[in-house]
């Protein structure tokens, strides 16, 4: 079985400064569907740029990448991009 690849990626719009955080198997196909407007919360947002990933390898990388999502998404999660990644 081969290692299967999922992603934890961050969003930022150029605008209005806003962040969007997201997970995929496929991070390119993913960016153009937010830029396409395919993406209900990104849908009225312009100006996107992609400004961090992480990619997880292995049979629970899913499973990891979502629990990372999750703590992104969280209060110490956005402190630890405030400190690390912006």
């Amino acid at each position: 079985m081969q290692n299967q690849a999922y992603y934890v990626y961050i969003l930022k719009s150029l605008l209005n400064n806003t962040l969007y955080t997201g997970s995929t198997n496929n991070v390119d196909e993913r960016y153009i569907e937010h830029e396409l407007k395919k993406s209900k919360y990104t849908s009225k947002k312009d100006h996107l740029i992609l400004i961090f990933y992480s990619k997880f390898i292995g049979e629970d990388a899913k499973d990891k990448a979502l629990e990372f999502e999750k703590y992104l998404k969280s209060g110490s999660g956005r402190a630890f991009v405030k400190r690390h990644i912006l």
